[in-house]
């Protein structure tokens, strides 16, 4: 009938087989873990180890708090919006509905905006070596969390309970919402972290040429100044690529959407959502097991020898 061919549209109901549905559940359970344990251990490191309380560090550990949450609280309501599509109502007229997108919409910009904060920080620490502990100290990281926070839910609350508002600009409505935050949640802090970036591997580049050019051009020096350049580039690399990856098909598929007229397969928006998430269980990767500190301290923690007298551990943690 005409009723339940537009439930369906609203909905977008789709019936999963039983066994289809237990697998998704295994796997995004297991997924929604490995989320947690990354970011607690990046948490506990920070927390437990004094030597790791820096601006930077600041930073790393609300990262981490933000893609904590991700995995305590949008990856279980994701895995059930998965697993049971049926259930689930994309254009969220149910209060329910509205909470979980603020969330996820608060969480994931958060995320983003943290990332972006890092890579200022970062920028201050190569390019501005000599200003960095004037320009980026523990008051200073302290203000970009909290606005981090604050526009992120800010930004969820405004976009989250209004969604699911039809009127007759139902359509322009939902273009302009959805562009611009698109624009403010991604794009512009995307376009703010690639040009950081670029100057900061230009930066490190020609550091590592004049190392090259004042010392002696020998065989060792050359190779020393290679690896640096190799290395440099491949972490800038992997931090962009790894974000692009995760967040770009998503933001596309929102931007592209309202032009096309047509409703997207739930199938292609839930692989897409959980190309997102899975940045939140990178990032202890990307910015933690870069570090050697960071590397130490998990295995200390994951082979329980936190529990050690104090001078043992720093011990330990100097000659690893």
């Amino acid at each position: 009938s005409e009723l339940e061919s537009q439930e369906q549209v609203n909905c977008w109901k789709v019936i999963s087989p039983i066994v289809i549905s237990i697998l998704l559940g295994l796997f995004y359970g297991c997924y929604s873990i490995v989320i947690t344990c990354g970011n607690l251990l990046v948490i506990i490191s920070i927390i437990y180890f004094k030597q790791l309380h820096t601006p930077t560090n600041y930073l790393v550990l609300s990262l981490a708090v933000a893609d904590l949450l991700v995995g305590i609280l949008i990856c279980p309501f994701s895995m059930a919006q998965t697993a049971e599509p049926e259930s689930s109502c994309w254009y969220y007229e149910s209060l329910l509905c509205k909470i979980r997108s603020s969330f996820d919409i608060a969480l994931n910009n958060s995320s983003i905006f943290h990332l972006c904060c890092i890579s200022v920080d970062r920028y201050y620490a190569v390019c501005r070596p000599l200003r960095y502990r004037t320009k980026i100290n523990d008051h200073v990281a302290t203000i970009m969390i909290l606005v981090s926070w604050s526009v992120s839910v800010i930004i969820a609350v405004a976009a989250g309970f209004n969604q699911g508002k039809c009127e007759e600009s139902c359509l322009m409505d939902a273009l302009i919402s959805t562009t611009l935050g698109c624009i403010f949640s991604f794009y512009i802090p995307v376009i703010i972290m690639l040009c950081i970036y670029l100057k900061i591997f230009l930066v490190a580049q020609r550091q590592a040429n004049k190392i090259q050019n004042t010392t002696c051009q020998n065989v060792k020096s050359r190779g020393a100044v290679s690896k640096m350049e190799r290395k440099a580039a491949k972490t800038l690399a992997t931090v962009m690529g790894v974000f692009l990856l995760c967040w770009t098909p998503y933001f596309l598929c929102m931007i592209v959407q309202p032009l096309t007229y047509k409703v997207t397969p739930i199938a292609v928006v839930e692989t897409l959502n959980w190309f997102t998430l899975s940045n939140s269980t990178l990032n202890p990767f990307i910015y933690a097991f870069f570090y050697s500190w960071f590397r130490s301290a998990f295995r200390m923690i994951i082979s329980g020898k936190i529990y050690l007298p104090p001078p043992l551990i720093m011990y330990i943690l100097f000659t690893v």
